[in-house]
């Protein structure tokens, strides 16, 4: 579990899902490299994942590729409630598993879905975090509103463009 003293290496993501990106999953990805790179030479360790299909997902998987270059990096994945992947198509349950095989703790956040989940882990991933790689549209919802609160926060904020 990481604690206090580990908020300062710790980065986090927020995103959309792939319907509602204005970007081909190429730039995306290619982005999060990038910000996840930059992160690593900036100091961050620690990474978490939100384990959302898109870039939350592309995200870990950046981390982990990174690992192999730096094995000082962990992966935490801050999963809403146990079978959040249940209603994935069938490509991206098996991403979201092989990313849990090689995260280096799972947060679970609740013992079931209830209304305020998502919203519950997105909090829970800001509070644990000093910088946020986003990939952001513009347009309301769970990214806009995390962005909103890590700003009122004060964390560090990079876009993906």
């Amino acid at each position: 579990m990481l604690s206090f003293e580990d908020r300062d290496i710790t980065c986090c993501f927020t995103g959309h899902r792939p319907q509602k990106l204005h970007q081909t999953e190429q730039e995306v990805r290619e982005g999060l490299e990038r910000a996840i790179r930059q992160a690593y030479a900036d100091g961050y360790r620690s990474f978490i994942t939100g384990m959302a299909m898109g870039v939350d997902i592309w995200a870990g998987e950046a981390v982990l590729r990174l690992k192999e270059e730096h094995p000082d990096i962990r992966l935490v994945a801050a999963v809403p409630y146990p079978g959040q992947e249940r209603y994935f198509p069938h490509e991206w349950k098996m991403k979201y598993a092989e990313l849990m095989a090689g995260c280096n703790h799972a947060e679970i956040l609740s013992e079931n879905y209830t209304r305020g989940v998502y919203h519950a882990r997105d909090r829970w991933m800001v509070d644990h975090s000093r910088r946020v790689i986003a990939v952001f549209n513009g347009e309301p919802g769970g990214t806009a509103l995390t962005i909103q609160y890590a700003k009122k926060e004060g964390l560090e904020l990079r876009g993906i463009e």
